[in-house]
């Protein structure tokens, strides 16, 4: 088995910035392993999907310990994720792997990226759910079907479990606590990742050599990068690193370089404008880091 130093690396600086800001690694690793390294994306989604196997439980763990996951909503939303999440990968095996199929993937791909990064940032501008005692009310269809398009998106893209899912619950259950909501998105996470992973080993060629140099890479650098979390600024990290999402879906679905540099200054425009905001006011970002492993 090959182990890829430059792949540790680029996985290593990916796990970092997952720890320090709670930005999910699957709208992150995807993009870098295509972009950067070249890498087909059916190889680099199931390499990813593999990999999200070692990087969630720890924080599932954290999560369990503190009491911030709502068991009832977790198991109505597997009840959508896990068969969609199944069915995500044998869309994809029915895709195959020619370059037309990889072309066509690769604009999911960038659809789920450009609808994560949305999500990302509605899910800052939601209003920030107050701390309430009272019993949540699951409902179930609405919750099912939650799990289902996540699940499906993941299972076909390795993106939506963070970004897609957390939003649609927040729309949803709007006095569900914030830790509450990724403790109970990141617990039904890993039963989604299992169910895609099985769907990945049984429809798909997983290269583990792949596989390998993202865990070396990863796992140890989100650890680190969550001890990290409260010493950096992670507001301003995760809106750039959501900016960055954007413009890589925007890239896959085709869009021409000169329109990729209006809406990277756009971007940047806006990012420097809510951050004077921010300070003139004093406001804290809401969303600050509760989960090491949220991913995207």
């Amino acid at each position: 088995m090959h182990i890829d130093l430059y792949l540790v690396l680029g996985s290593a600086v990916v796990g970092l910035l997952v720890g320090m800001t709670g930005v999910g690694g699957g709208a992150l690793m995807t993009p870098m392993l295509v972009l950067l390294f070249g890498i087909s994306p059916t190889a680099a989604i199931t390499s990813d999907l593999v990999a999200a196997l070692f990087m969630k439980p720890a924080g599932v763990l954290v999560h369990w310990h503190r009491k911030t996951i709502h068991t009832g909503l977790v198991r109505y939303l597997c009840y959508g994720s896990l068969p969609a999440a199944f069915l995500g990968t044998y869309v994809m095996h029915l895709m195959g792997q020619s370059a037309l199929a990889e072309h066509r993937l690769q604009i999911f791909l960038g659809s789920a990226l450009i609808i994560g990064a949305l999500a990302m940032l509605g899910r800052t501008l939601l209003p920030t759910p107050k701390a309430s005692e009272s019993a949540i009310a699951v409902r179930k269809g609405a919750t099912i079907a939650i799990g289902a398009v996540g699940g499906f998106m993941v299972g076909l893209t390795s993106v939506g479990a963070g970004s897609l899912i957390l939003v649609l619950l927040l729309a949803v259950y709007p006095s569900l606590r914030n830790n509450q909501l990724v403790g109970t998105d990141l617990a039904q996470s890993v039963p989604l990742t299992v169910s895609a992973t099985l769907g990945t080993l049984l429809f798909s060629h997983v290269n583990f050599s792949l596989t390998t140099s993202i865990i070396i890479g990863s796992v140890p650098m989100v650890i680190v990068g969550s001890l990290l979390s409260s010493r950096a600024n992670g507001v301003v990290l995760r809106r750039i690193i959501t900016a960055t999402v954007l413009l890589s879906g925007l890239k896959y679905v085709g869009t021409p370089v000169g329109a990729l540099g209006v809406v990277a200054v756009v971007l940047a425009c806006g990012i420097l404008a809510l951050g004077l905001h921010s300070k003139s006011t004093g406001r804290r970002d809401p969303q600050s880091v509760v989960s090491v492993t949220e991913s995207v």
